[in-house]
Protein backbone atom coordinates (compact mmCIF):
# COMPACT_ATOMS: atom_id res chain seq x y z
CA UNK A 1 0.00 0.00 0.00
CA UNK A 2 2.70 2.14 0.47
CA UNK A 3 3.97 1.89 -2.85
CA UNK A 4 0.87 2.43 -3.89
CA UNK A 5 0.72 6.04 -1.94
CA UNK A 6 4.24 6.89 -3.64
CA UNK A 7 3.34 5.52 -7.04
CA UNK A 8 -0.35 8.09 -6.86
CA UNK A 9 1.04 11.29 -4.40
CA UNK A 10 0.39 13.37 -7.70
CA UNK A 11 -2.73 12.51 -8.41
CA UNK A 12 -4.31 13.46 -4.78
CA UNK A 13 -4.64 16.94 -5.80
CA UNK A 14 -7.01 15.50 -8.71
CA UNK A 15 -9.11 13.44 -6.53
CA UNK A 16 -9.27 15.77 -3.38
CA UNK A 17 -11.58 18.69 -4.79
CA UNK A 18 -10.25 18.25 -8.04
CA UNK A 19 -11.05 17.47 -6.55
CA UNK A 20 -8.90 20.11 -5.21
CA UNK A 21 -12.48 21.54 -6.47
CA UNK A 22 -13.06 21.35 -2.65
CA UNK A 23 -10.17 22.86 -1.76
CA UNK A 24 -10.93 26.51 -2.97
CA UNK A 25 -8.69 27.66 -5.92
CA UNK A 26 -6.56 25.63 -7.79
CA UNK A 27 -4.03 28.15 -9.67
CA UNK A 28 -3.16 27.33 -13.25
CA UNK A 29 -5.09 24.35 -12.66
CA UNK A 30 -8.27 25.61 -12.08
CA UNK A 31 -11.38 23.81 -13.18
CA UNK A 32 -13.03 26.81 -13.95
CA UNK A 33 -12.31 27.48 -16.89
CA UNK A 34 -14.20 30.61 -17.77
CA UNK A 35 -13.54 32.04 -14.15
CA UNK A 36 -17.30 32.77 -13.82
CA UNK A 37 -17.24 31.21 -10.27
CA UNK A 38 -18.94 28.36 -11.40
CA UNK A 39 -17.72 24.37 -11.82
CA UNK A 40 -19.53 22.63 -14.52
CA UNK A 41 -19.81 19.18 -15.09
CA UNK A 42 -18.63 19.24 -18.81
CA UNK A 43 -15.56 21.75 -17.28
CA UNK A 44 -14.76 19.11 -13.82
CA UNK A 45 -14.66 16.34 -16.82
CA UNK A 46 -12.15 18.60 -19.45
CA UNK A 47 -10.13 18.75 -15.98
CA UNK A 48 -10.09 15.46 -15.07
CA UNK A 49 -8.88 14.54 -18.43
CA UNK A 50 -5.97 16.73 -18.05
CA UNK A 51 -4.76 15.26 -14.68
CA UNK A 52 -5.37 12.05 -15.77
CA UNK A 53 -3.24 12.11 -18.90
CA UNK A 54 -0.50 14.60 -16.88
CA UNK A 55 -0.46 11.49 -14.26
CA UNK A 56 -0.24 8.69 -16.83
CA UNK A 57 3.56 9.35 -18.10
CA UNK A 58 3.43 6.30 -19.96
CA UNK A 59 0.29 6.41 -21.95
CA UNK A 60 -1.40 3.14 -20.77
CA UNK A 61 -4.45 4.12 -19.56
CA UNK A 62 -3.40 3.31 -15.76
CA UNK A 63 -1.60 5.31 -12.89
CA UNK A 64 0.91 3.22 -11.12
CA UNK A 65 4.93 2.41 -10.18
CA UNK A 66 6.09 2.67 -13.81
CA UNK A 67 4.27 5.86 -13.86
CA UNK A 68 6.65 7.21 -10.87
CA UNK A 69 9.49 5.64 -12.59
CA UNK A 70 9.08 7.44 -15.68
CA UNK A 71 8.46 10.68 -14.15
CA UNK A 72 11.27 10.08 -11.90
CA UNK A 73 13.58 9.85 -14.97
CA UNK A 74 11.68 13.34 -16.67
CA UNK A 75 12.84 15.27 -13.72
CA UNK A 76 16.14 13.78 -13.22
CA UNK A 77 16.44 14.77 -16.88
CA UNK A 78 15.42 18.43 -16.63
CA UNK A 79 17.62 18.69 -14.21
CA UNK A 80 20.59 17.03 -15.75
CA UNK A 81 21.02 20.30 -18.40
CA UNK A 82 24.21 19.15 -19.71
CA UNK A 83 23.33 15.44 -19.87
CA UNK A 84 26.48 13.91 -18.82
CA UNK A 85 24.15 11.72 -16.47
CA UNK A 86 24.85 13.73 -13.27
CA UNK A 87 23.21 16.70 -11.69
CA UNK A 88 26.14 19.17 -10.43
CA UNK A 89 24.76 21.29 -7.39
CA UNK A 90 24.49 24.60 -9.82
CA UNK A 91 22.42 22.43 -11.80
CA UNK A 92 20.46 21.70 -8.73
CA UNK A 93 20.22 25.52 -7.63
CA UNK A 94 19.17 26.24 -10.87
CA UNK A 95 16.05 23.44 -10.81
CA UNK A 96 15.48 24.90 -7.13
CA UNK A 97 15.34 28.57 -8.15
CA UNK A 98 13.03 27.52 -11.15
CA UNK A 99 10.46 25.75 -8.66
CA UNK A 100 10.57 28.21 -6.52
CA UNK A 101 9.59 30.52 -9.61
CA UNK A 102 6.68 28.62 -10.39
CA UNK A 103 5.23 28.08 -6.96
CA UNK A 104 5.75 31.62 -6.75
CA UNK A 105 3.25 32.44 -9.77
CA UNK A 106 0.67 29.76 -8.23
CA UNK A 107 0.34 31.42 -5.50
CA UNK A 108 -0.15 35.01 -6.82
CA UNK A 109 -2.89 32.76 -8.97
CA UNK A 110 -4.52 31.69 -6.08
CA UNK A 111 -4.11 35.03 -4.69
CA UNK A 112 -6.07 36.47 -7.34
CA UNK A 113 -8.84 34.00 -7.21
CA UNK A 114 -9.32 33.81 -3.73
CA UNK A 115 -9.63 38.05 -4.07
CA UNK A 116 -12.35 37.41 -7.05
CA UNK A 117 -14.47 35.14 -4.43
CA UNK A 118 -13.75 37.12 -1.62
CA UNK A 119 -15.70 40.17 -3.61
CA UNK A 120 -18.52 38.17 -5.19
CA UNK A 121 -19.27 37.14 -1.96
CA UNK A 122 -19.59 40.16 -0.58
CA UNK A 123 -21.93 41.61 -3.09
CA UNK A 124 -24.09 39.10 -2.56
CA UNK A 125 -24.28 39.80 1.53
CA UNK A 126 -24.40 43.55 0.60
CA UNK A 127 -28.13 43.05 -0.50
CA UNK A 128 -28.84 46.55 -0.86
CA UNK A 129 -25.73 47.89 -2.71
CA UNK A 130 -24.51 49.94 -0.30
CA UNK A 131 -20.96 48.91 0.07
CA UNK A 132 -20.89 47.81 3.61
CA UNK A 133 -23.04 45.04 5.45
CA UNK A 134 -25.20 46.19 8.01
CA UNK A 135 -25.48 43.37 11.41
CA UNK A 136 -29.04 42.39 9.63
CA UNK A 137 -26.62 41.29 6.04
CA UNK A 138 -24.46 39.35 7.94
CA UNK A 139 -26.75 37.40 10.58
CA UNK A 140 -28.57 36.57 7.36
CA UNK A 141 -25.64 35.40 5.18
CA UNK A 142 -24.03 33.86 8.65
CA UNK A 143 -27.62 31.59 8.57
CA UNK A 144 -27.85 31.05 4.77
CA UNK A 145 -23.85 29.64 5.96
CA UNK A 146 -25.34 27.04 8.29
CA UNK A 147 -28.26 26.18 6.58
CA UNK A 148 -26.60 24.82 3.33
CA UNK A 149 -24.39 23.25 5.98
CA UNK A 150 -26.54 21.29 7.93
CA UNK A 151 -28.43 20.00 4.71
CA UNK A 152 -25.00 18.65 4.05
CA UNK A 153 -24.88 16.84 7.52
CA UNK A 154 -22.42 18.82 9.06
CA UNK A 155 -22.13 20.70 12.09
CA UNK A 156 -22.02 24.62 12.41
CA UNK A 157 -20.78 26.61 15.36
CA UNK A 158 -19.39 30.30 15.59
CA UNK A 159 -15.96 30.95 15.74
CA UNK A 160 -15.02 27.16 14.60
CA UNK A 161 -13.30 28.73 11.62
CA UNK A 162 -9.20 29.70 12.89
CA UNK A 163 -9.15 26.75 14.93
CA UNK A 164 -7.02 23.73 13.89
CA UNK A 165 -9.54 22.23 11.39
CA UNK A 166 -9.11 25.07 9.31
CA UNK A 167 -4.89 24.77 9.31
CA UNK A 168 -5.02 21.54 7.81
CA UNK A 169 -3.92 22.79 4.71
CA UNK A 170 -2.13 21.34 2.19
CA UNK A 171 -1.46 18.20 4.28
CA UNK A 172 -4.81 17.38 5.26
CA UNK A 173 -6.26 17.74 2.10
CA UNK A 174 -3.15 15.90 0.73
CA UNK A 175 -4.00 12.83 3.35
CA UNK A 176 -8.13 13.08 2.13
CA UNK A 177 -7.12 12.86 -1.27
CA UNK A 178 -4.82 9.79 -0.84
CA UNK A 179 -7.56 7.97 1.40
CA UNK A 180 -9.70 8.68 -2.16
CA UNK A 181 -7.12 7.86 -4.21
CA UNK A 182 -6.95 4.05 -2.46
CA UNK A 183 -10.96 4.29 -2.51
CA UNK A 184 -10.59 4.47 -6.44
CA UNK A 185 -8.38 1.39 -6.71
CA UNK A 186 -11.41 -0.88 -6.68
CA UNK A 187 -10.04 -4.18 -7.95
CA UNK A 188 -7.20 -3.58 -5.15
CA UNK A 189 -4.50 -4.04 -7.91
CA UNK A 190 -2.11 -0.79 -7.36
CA UNK A 191 -3.35 0.88 -10.04
CA UNK A 192 -6.07 3.26 -10.94
CA UNK A 193 -7.32 2.51 -14.49
CA UNK A 194 -8.97 5.80 -16.47
CA UNK A 195 -12.89 3.72 -15.64
CA UNK A 196 -11.86 4.18 -11.32
CA UNK A 197 -10.26 7.69 -12.04
CA UNK A 198 -13.52 8.60 -14.01
CA UNK A 199 -15.94 6.68 -11.53
CA UNK A 200 -14.28 8.76 -8.32
CA UNK A 201 -14.34 11.90 -9.99
CA UNK A 202 -17.98 11.43 -10.85
CA UNK A 203 -19.29 10.36 -7.42
CA UNK A 204 -16.72 13.68 -6.00
CA UNK A 205 -18.44 16.13 -8.14
CA UNK A 206 -21.38 14.39 -7.34
CA UNK A 207 -20.73 14.91 -3.87
CA UNK A 208 -20.21 18.26 -4.26
CA UNK A 209 -23.42 19.17 -6.33
CA UNK A 210 -25.63 19.58 -3.71
CA UNK A 211 -28.76 20.64 -5.79
CA UNK A 212 -27.87 18.15 -8.66
CA UNK A 213 -28.47 20.65 -11.43
CA UNK A 214 -25.10 19.42 -13.32
CA UNK A 215 -23.38 22.43 -11.18
CA UNK A 216 -20.40 23.25 -8.15
CA UNK A 217 -21.18 26.96 -7.87
CA UNK A 218 -18.42 28.59 -4.93
CA UNK A 219 -21.07 28.54 -2.37
CA UNK A 220 -21.54 24.71 -2.74
CA UNK A 221 -17.46 23.84 -2.67
CA UNK A 222 -17.14 26.09 0.52
CA UNK A 223 -19.77 23.61 1.66
CA UNK A 224 -18.40 20.69 1.00
CA UNK A 225 -15.39 21.80 2.38
CA UNK A 226 -16.82 22.57 5.40
CA UNK A 227 -18.50 19.13 5.59
CA UNK A 228 -15.60 17.61 4.85
CA UNK A 229 -13.26 19.14 7.36
CA UNK A 230 -16.14 18.89 10.28
CA UNK A 231 -16.17 14.76 9.56
CA UNK A 232 -12.40 15.08 9.58
CA UNK A 233 -12.60 16.49 13.02
CA UNK A 234 -14.65 14.74 14.33
CA UNK A 235 -13.13 11.03 13.17
CA UNK A 236 -9.70 12.89 14.96
CA UNK A 237 -11.85 13.62 18.34
CA UNK A 238 -13.00 9.81 17.74
CA UNK A 239 -9.69 8.75 17.74
CA UNK A 240 -7.95 10.27 20.89
CA UNK A 241 -11.41 9.21 22.67
CA UNK A 242 -9.80 5.83 22.38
Amino acid sequence: MRKLTLTLSAAALALAGGVAVAAGPFGKQNPDTNSDGVITAAEHAAHATKMFERMDANGDGTINAEDRAAKQADRFAKMDADSNGEVSQAEMKAAHEARSAQRQERREAMREQMEKRGAERFAKLDTDGSGGLSEAELEAGHEAMKERFGERGGKWQRGERGQRGDRMGHRGGKRGAMAMLRMADTDGDKSVSRAEFDAAIAKRFAAMDADGDGKVTAEERDAAREAHKGKWMERREARQGQ
